[in-house]
């Protein structure tokens, strides 16, 4: 039977009828695999607010006076760790640091954790550092930014579980991939001592948004039949073995606010997903997604001099800020 579906004998006019909707089947197979489609929309009754201004002052202050914060600039690394942990003491955080070596230069992770000591945990990061000299509004102040605010939201909200907000170093070459990534050195200390973590969320680029058709790209011609080319849109991505959680994090976030909100599911051997803080996590046996604003398929100023503060959008970044925080508490309310 499926040989003779597969291999007609039949008129012509029946095999191609056949080839459109095997076609047809495939290709929304593939559909609901690679985009975890979520029927939910914006209900505005029940969100918080972030302000716009708080997160530009953020942002400002890692890529304007803590610039540059690169490697070889450990001062500003410094500085800019100590403007985050400032924060997250505002917020009511239980502030630590993760400190660790990498060719005689001190390098350090700063932590947040707030809620009552579970078993488990839920990690969010993002990372600090940048690529050579650039400034790195978008990359990833931004980032770091809506990892400031998610703390003062957190730091009013009554826990049932813990989490622990984490803004990493060294995530930029040449120390990409290495275990010298701030994310590595934290992930393999929470496998080491047997740390559950029920999820890790990396904040990667969450500030660059155009409302130009053709402004969003992709890395195949084929993900142009499921995404829209417009880059409006904040994306959650993940692996198969994420699925649950990406479909959990789309619902809420498009209920959250009007901020369109797209994902993309695949397997974690397809290069194009692996590029942040949240590999880390799968390469320690964590599952972990990322939230984006799609990096260098969008935003022409990535690992650029350009990449300014000026050139965000902070409108779409609080409501970015809002829909995680939303996400989360939904996983807080789950057994």
């Amino acid at each position: 039977m499926i040989r003779n579906w597969i291999l007609p004998t039949a008129p012509f006019h029946i095999q191609a009828i056949r080839f459109v909707l095997t076609l047809t089947v495939i290709l929304g197979i593939l559909f609901y695999n690679v985009t975890q489609p979520s029927k939910r929309t914006y209900d505005p009754r029940a969100v918080v607010s972030v302000r716009q201004d708080a997160l530009r002052e953020h942002v400002d202050m890692l890529a304007v006076e803590c610039h540059p914060r690169n490697h070889k600039f450990v001062r500003n690394l410094d500085k800019s760790a100590a403007y985050i942990a400032a924060q997250f003491e505002v917020a009511g955080a239980e502030v630590s640091e993760q400190v660790y070596q990498v060719k005689g230069r001190t390098y350090r992770n700063m932590m947040a954790e707030f809620g009552p000591k579970t078993k488990s945990r839920i990690v969010v990061g993002a990372h600090y550092d940048t690529c050579q000299d650039t400034p790195g509004a978008d990359d990833n102040a931004s980032g770091v930014a809506g990892l400031i605010e998610l703390a003062h939201l957190l730091g009013k909200t009554e826990l049932n579980k813990r989490f622990e907000l984490v803004a990493y170093t060294l995530e930029e070459p040449p120390h990409f991939r290495s275990a010298n990534m701030g994310s590595a050195q934290h992930a393999y200390r929470h496998r080491k001592n047997a740390t559950e973590i029920e999820l890790m969320v990396a904040l990667e680029m969450i500030g660059y948004f155009s409302d130009e058709p053709g402004s969003q790209n992709f890395p195949s011609m084929l993900l142009r039949l499921f995404y829209p080319d417009t880059g409006n849109f904040i994306s959650i991505i993940g692996s198969y073995g994420e699925r649950k959680y990406i479909r959990e994090f789309k619902a809420a976030m498009r209920g959250a606010t009007d901020l369109p909100v797209h994902s993309m599911c695949a397997t974690r051997a397809t290069p194009m997903i692996t590029f942040s803080d949240h590999s880390s996590y799968w390469n320690n046996g964590y599952p972990a997604l990322m939230i984006t604003d799609t990096a260098f398929m969008r935003n022409l100023r990535y690992h650029q001099l350009s990449d300014l503060p000026d050139t965000l959008d902070y409108d779409a970044m609080a409501k970015v800020v809002i829909g995680v925080y939303e996400a989360l508490m939904r996983l807080d309310r789950a057994q």
